[in-house]
């Protein structure tokens, strides 16, 4: 793999997303993600998963320098894939914790609201749903994860703002459920962690799928007409030219303060 690093200590998965220096996520990584997942719940010797990312960046989000180049049907399959894994994520069995190193904006936010449980380090960090500014229709797949964890109201304003909170901000609302010391955050997740797999596994993994029954039906509906009014403006010219003035800034060099 070559975008995800993984580990197994005593049961306990952890993936760490590694590309680049933000783990901006592509075609690759999204296919690898899945994959890992769905091997791991078929696995009995693992009994739970920590996702966790790299120092200052849990993931930045989508590459869009990459994936703004696909034609139309690598950007057809990107989404569909990109969708099937926040499904697949979302209705993963066994313990996972998300271990946020850092910035976890967008595309790293999905992947940690898949979560049960949300560690993330303190600092200048954010972490958020950003996408309407970037001119990406929000499906409401995400609404109803996002709105699983902040509730309908703040789920519905801070999509339609793409909001990005604060460390202290995501702690208030009930983003994310720890925070800590950078150099603790593995710790604090794998501590966690190990208390849900101390639990017999098949009481608290059919319950953990009962408490989250009304998300998964909303997230096994069918996405298609959701997806084609995504690719849609996706290729509008608006949002090309949205996501190149975003492309061009990203390549441009750091202004020295």
């Amino acid at each position: 793999m070559n975008t995800l690093r993984l580990e197994i200590k005593d049961k306990l998965a952890i993936i760490t997303l590694d590309r680049g220096r933000a783990n901006p996520m592509n075609a690759e990584m999204v296919a690898g993600l899945t994959s890992t997942i769905k091997d791991i719940a078929n696995n009995q010797d693992i009994g739970g998963v920590i996702l966790t990312g790299k120092e200052n960046f849990f993931s930045a989000g989508l590459d869009l320098m990459e994936v703004f180049e696909y034609d139309e049907v690598q950007s057809r399959t990107f989404w569909a894939s990109f969708m099937h894994m926040q499904f697949v994520l979302a209705t993963f069995r066994k313990p996972m914790v998300a271990a946020i190193t850092g910035h976890s904006p967008a595309g790293g936010c999905v992947l940690a609201i898949c979560c049960d449980y949300r560690v993330m380090a303190e600092g200048k960090y954010v972490i958020g749903l950003n996408e309407i500014p970037v001119g990406i229709i929000v499906p409401d797949s995400i609404f109803n994860l996002y709105a699983f964890w902040l509730g309908k109201r703040k789920a519905y304003q801070y999509l339609l703002e793409g909001k990005l909170l604060s460390v202290q901000e995501a702690l208030a609302d009930g983003l994310i459920d720890e925070a800590c010391d950078a150099a603790d955050v593995l710790a604090a997740a794998e501590k966690k962690i190990r208390g849900y797999m101390a639990f017999n596994p098949v009481t608290w993994s059919q319950s953990k799928i009962n408490l989250r029954g009304e998300l998964i039906a909303q997230l096994s509906a069918d996405q298609t007409d959701t997806l084609n009014a995504m690719l849609k403006q996706w290729w509008s010219p608006e949002t090309r030219l949205t996501l190149q003035h975003i492309i061009d800034n990203l390549k441009a060099p750091a202004k020295k303060s």
